[in-house]
């Protein structure tokens, strides 16, 4: 079985691996660095963008391609959708179906016509006020095409706006935004199985995110998050949205606000969360999502039976100052010594990093689990001093304490 897979981050080493233990021989990655962290695992890496379409189909037609996939981003699962329709392969999603979840005015425009809770919005291809009347500051921006937080940011006065819509609009594919008053509150992440149309709950944690500044760098996912009642009405939106955009069998990440026991959509995709998330959902839930995915885009039939395996765990992200990295230390050895469940490399040697602002810039992870939030504390305190990311000069360039930073 021939089998392209897109993307070439540490979600899809995971993605690999897993068809590996299926028996699939023939893996070729499309990534458009040189050397991404996917690379050693496929048996072949073409160097292109996993966004482009034709590109990708002529890729899928060279190598006969079975099969083509990716796992845990957007918009590289719009390009899987579009080359397998056109490609008469199959996939577990239509395309038309893809570019209603990948496409934020879309999105939104469904959400309120069912009146699912979100936020009032405004779609916009240049600067308009008069669009925004009725808009209070903070308001956020957003490419609607976009993915990893990229040209993402939360503004305070006009000339922000400005210049935030103008970057927006260069990231999206369409060259368009969307602008949303600004939600306070906890924001939560929930994950789903969808099985011939029935939601069903996996687990939630909130997403902590860096302090004072106008981007949304997402530091930690934590757990617990919610409580059983809470529980039940994040089920009961899943459900809506299900139902309103027609999915049949596939993962959803929906993401919300909760403030004052109410939730509000932010948005929701037909895939599994990104920063391995996967991970997470397993040591929480029992499911082993990435298994079930497989065994989904394989077209086999997933059997989950949720059930919660832990009282507190935290999924660290880490980012690093402006320089090249030559070396991880201290991963291995505190996965060894089992105070870490996993760590997770978004970043190879001799990649270079110039800033920390959106997901796409993290250099790793890692998670923890512990039987108390105090024992967690200790835990997540110990790792941070015997963690370092060297530079090729010797000198740690990882970004120490971000969990003190946090909302």
């Amino acid at each position: 079985m021939n089998i392209l897979v897109l993307a070439g981050g540490a979600d899809q080493i995971a993605l690999i691996q897993e068809l590996r233990s299926r028996n699939v021989q023939n893996i070729v990655l499309i990534d458009y660095y040189e050397n991404p962290p996917a690379k050693k695992y496929a048996d072949k890496h073409v160097v292109a963008s996993t966004l482009d379409v034709e590109a990708v189909k002529r890729i899928a037609l060279m190598e006969k391609a079975d099969l083509v996939c990716t796992a845990c981003t957007d918009q590289a699962l719009l390009t899987v959708a579009q080359v397998s329709e056109e490609l008469l392969l199959p996939c577990y999603i239509s395309y038309q179906t893809a570019l209603n979840v990948t496409n934020k005015s879309y999105m939104k425009k469904v959400l309120k016509e069912f009146n699912i809770p979100t936020s009032q919005y405004a779609i916009l291809d240049s600067f308009d006020n008069t669009a925004l009347n009725n808009f209070h500051y903070p308001l956020v921006v957003k490419p609607v095409d976009c993915n990893s937080s990229k040209g993402v940011k939360k503004v305070f006065t006009e000339m922000e706006l400005h210049v935030a819509l103008e970057s927006a609009i260069l990231y999206s594919r369409t060259n368009t935004a969307i602008v949303e008053e600004f939600k306070e509150g906890e924001e939560i992440s929930a994950d789903f199985y969808v099985e011939k149309g029935i939601a069903k709950f996996l687990c939630a944690t909130n997403s902590a995110k860096m302090r004072n500044t106008h981007s949304f760098t997402i530091l930690q996912s934590r757990y617990p998050a919610i409580g059983d009642e809470q529980k039940g009405e994040l089920l009961r939106i899943a459900q809506q949205i299900v139902d309103a955009f027609h999915l049949e069998n596939t993962p959803l990440l929906v993401q919300l606000i909760l403030k004052d026991n109410h939730f509000d959509v932010l948005e929701f995709s037909t895939r599994m969360g990104g920063g391995s998330k996967y991970k997470l959902i397993e040591v929480l839930s029992g499911v082993n999502i990435m298994s079930s995915y497989v065994d989904l885009i394989l077209g086999e039939s997933p059997r989950m039976a949720p059930w919660e395996k832990v009282k507190y765990a935290v999924m660290n992200y880490i980012y690093c100052y402006p320089g090249i990295i030559n070396s991880f230390e201290g991963f291995k050895n505190l996965l060894d010594n089992s105070f870490i469940e996993e760590y997770f490399l978004y970043k190879t040697e001799g990649m270079e990093i110039t800033k920390a602002e959106t997901s796409g810039d993290r250099a790793a992870g890692y998670l923890v689990v512990a039987s108390t939030e105090q024992e967690l504390q200790e835990k997540v305190s110990y790792i941070d001093s015997q963690l370092a990311i060297l530079n090729n000069n010797g000198v740690d360039i990882m970004c120490h304490g971000l969990s003190d930073l946090v909302l």
